[in-house]
């Protein structure tokens, strides 16, 4: 079942180039230093490889083939369920309902979004329940600081990356489906994943490893260049996706009003708005200009700000048109419109830089036909036109 080693080589890197940058919870260098031993080996060995290290494989050529050009969408679609059948497969040997482990729940992580992608939500939202439970088994949601001291720095920050990928996948999933949260108990606080980049973890790691790469190689050689610019995006994420929880995935999954007051629900936007203050600043802008410079110099960064501001903007979106008669709250129609209209303009952005990226990130598209949907009822007639957005015609 496996792809010629040539075909392997570009979906891994079409991976790196288009999923990556969005959940950076895979250790590039580990993948591919695992990848590259895996193809050295002769046929029969591969057959009796981890099949955990196989289904991790196969998901990643699932996610990309979703993003590599064919002859036909139908045969593009055929291939990536071909190669995520392979990685369930696998998966089941590998007895992962019983066992798990990092690679297991990063390519479970993968399914999960493979089969929005497919336009197969309810199957992720069931799926990602395994997700959940198995993440909390294996203790994914402590401090590993607490949970497994003796790891090195490395494997803690590799934990943390991955549960806020879990967070992060539950948190969205249940704003668009609006149904109860499930990743709702850690202790892993989001400044515990910091910017040092030393391997090592104090004197107990050199004792344990003395000839671990990072006790011979420079740190430059273990870390990607992008390593800290991704750390910024996964704390910021993870900032919000606390807060989306606790402020809008809690109460609407009960079918409860946001806010019980007018002046809690200023507060509220308030609080959003705070929030998106404390991001860096390429992340948040959606200045067209430093869009196109992004999308010219740095395409990772902008799939990151594009994926931060859909997901922010939709929220505060879902805030302002949220109303609680006996209260006193209304419907706050400008404020609503017009996150509306920055979510949509990040979607615009999506589809005039990364086109082929844009048609298949389910999650993304959803987001835009609901803020669409919400901008034409609550705009008036009289001041909606046709512009043409690229080659897209759009009411504004």
């Amino acid at each position: 079942m496996l792809p010629e080693k040539g075909q392997a080589d570009i979906l891994v890197a079409k991976y790196f180039d288009a999923v990556d940058p969005v959940y950076p919870m895979v250790h590039r260098r580990n993948f591919y230093a695992d990848y590259e031993r895996f193809w050295s080996l002769p046929l029969a060995e591969k057959q009796v490889a981890d099949p955990v290290l196989v289904a991790l494989h196969f998901v990643v050529y699932a996610m990309a083939t979703q993003f590599i050009s064919t002859p036909t969408s139908h045969e593009r679609a055929q291939i990536a369920e071909f190669y995520v059948s392979a990685s369930q497969q696998a998966l089941r040997l590998s007895s992962y309902l019983s066992r798990t482990s990092v690679r297991t729940l990063q390519a479970m992580v993968l399914i999960c979004y493979f089969l929005m992608n497919d336009n197969h939500a309810s199957d992720a939202w069931a799926f990602g329940g395994v997700l959940v439970r198995q993440s909390y088994a294996m203790g994914l949601h402590r401090d590993p600081d607490i949970h497994v001291p003796r790891c090195s720095l490395s494997d803690k920050q590799q934990r943390r990356k991955l549960w806020q990928a879990v967070l992060f996948q539950d948190t969205f999933l249940t704003v668009l489906l609006k149904l109860p949260p499930t990743a709702t108990f850690s202790d892993v606080r989001v400044e515990s994943l910091t910017d040092e980049l030393s391997e090592t973890n104090g004197a107990s790691d050199s004792a344990m490893n003395p000839m671990s790469i990072s006790n011979i190689a420079q740190v430059t050689d273990i870390f990607p260049t992008y390593e800290l610019a991704d750390r910024q995006y996964i704390r910021s994420m993870w900032h919000m996706a606390n807060l989306v929880q606790r402020t809008l995935c809690t109460p609407r999954s009960l079918g409860h009003s946001l806010t019980k007051s007018p002046k809690e629900k200023v507060e509220l936007v308030l609080e959003y708005h705070d929030l998106l203050a404390s991001f860096p600043p390429l992340l948040s802008t959606a200045d067209d200009a430093d869009i196109h410079d992004l999308a010219e110099k740095n395409p990772r960064l902008l799939r990151q700000n594009l994926f931060m501001r859909s997901n922010y903007w939709h929220c505060v979106m879902v805030i302002q048109a949220d109303e609680y008669e006996e209260g006193g709250v209304t419907c706050d129609i400008r404020g609503a419109l017009e996150a509306a209209r920055m979510a949509l303009l990040a979607f615009f952005h999506f589809w005039r830089y990364l086109r082929v990226d844009a048609g298949v990130w389910w999650v993304f598209q959803h987001r835009a036909f609901e803020e669409a949907v919400r901008y034409l009822f609550l705009s008036p007639p009289a001041s909606l036109q046709l512009v043409e957005v690229g080659d897209v015609l759009t009411c504004v």
